[in-house]
């Protein structure tokens, strides 16, 4: 009839339909979906393929940066073992299992540690692992005499040298320990790791209120081999090794090190630079994180 319009099947510029919403959903949800299809089409054949694939993934939007570092960074923690990230064992702080109070919670108030090996006759004589919560009942006590060693310590978990990353984080979950003692083929203590390690090196630096930036950077795990963090200022680690590395193109030793290698490095690789060896420990998708330094003998 004249004069009167027919409802239109078309909405108004600038409003979609519900179906129209849909559908762009659905062509969203379809981009992915192809990706994956071409992704498993043509199956990577080792982990250096998968990696490539990702990367792909990331420059087409499909991931962002953090995640796909975090992906690169659980790929890499298969292949690592405890020796790789453990404390060494001239960096340990433990305590005597025959310490009273007086002596007890001067070194856990200076080291600021949750956790500390109780050793006996020698640091291979591991008894226990000490939580510093468990001492906090002595703040409310006025007589230690009582105290008692083997009352607070908790059972330690041991681990070889050679015990991979992702088995240790499953057990670290399992268990609900936060730290493993470290021992070589001999069992003796070499060093000891705590799930905190293992995190950051699939997260990255997980830092807190009592990280501090000092020579924490790097860790000595025999006379010639050090464990270094490539985010290091050149400055730092000049003063550390007393190297002379130029500290006008780059600030940290991991930009150099990067820069030396003319491509980002995978786990394994190394060179040689300022008449030192360096291997990479870590690494993600845009730079790299850990080291470990071998100096001449």
């Amino acid at each position: 009839m004249s004069g009167i319009s027919e409802p239109s099947d078309t909405p108004q510029e600038g409003h979609r339909s519900g179906a129209e919403e849909a559908l762009h959903k659905d062509s969203d949800r379809w981009g992915v979906r192809a990706w994956l299809a071409d992704l498993f089409s043509e199956e990577p054949n080792n982990i250096s393929e998968l990696m490539n694939v990702l990367r792909d993934a990331a420059k087409k939007q499909l991931l962002d940066d953090e995640a796909l570092n975090i992906i690169f960074g659980a790929l890499q923690v298969a292949d690592m073992h405890a020796r790789d990230i453990m404390i060494p064992r001239s960096s340990l702080v433990v305590v005597q299992e025959d310490q009273d109070p007086s002596e007890l919670l001067p070194i856990v108030i200076e080291s600021r540690h949750s956790r500390f090996p109780v050793v006996g006759d020698d640091m291979d004589d591991v008894k226990g692992i000490l939580h510093a919560k468990d001492l906090l009942p002595l703040v409310l006590e006025s007589d230690h005499s009582k105290f008692s060693m083997k009352d607070c310590i908790r059972p330690a978990t041991v681990v070889p040298e050679s015990k991979r990353l992702n088995v240790l984080l499953q057990e670290f979950r399992t268990t609900r320990n936060h730290m493993a003692v470290v021992v070589d083929e001999y069992g003796q203590v070499s060093g000891a790791v705590t799930i905190e390690d293992v995190l950051e090196q699939i997260v990255g630096e997980i830092e807190d209120e009592y990280d501090v930036d000092d020579e924490s950077f790097v860790k000595q795990l025999e006379p010639h081999s050090f464990h270094v963090k490539a985010a290091a200022t050149v400055e730092d680690f000049n003063e550390y090794f007393a190297t002379t590395i130029a500290t006008d193109e780059f600030d940290t030793i991991g930009g150099v090190v990067l820069k030396a290698f003319g491509h980002v490095p995978e786990r394994g690789e190394s060179i040689e630079l300022a008449g030192m060896q360096f291997e990479v420990l870590n690494a993600d998708s845009r730079r790299l994180r850990l080291l470990r330094v071998n100096t001449p003998q």
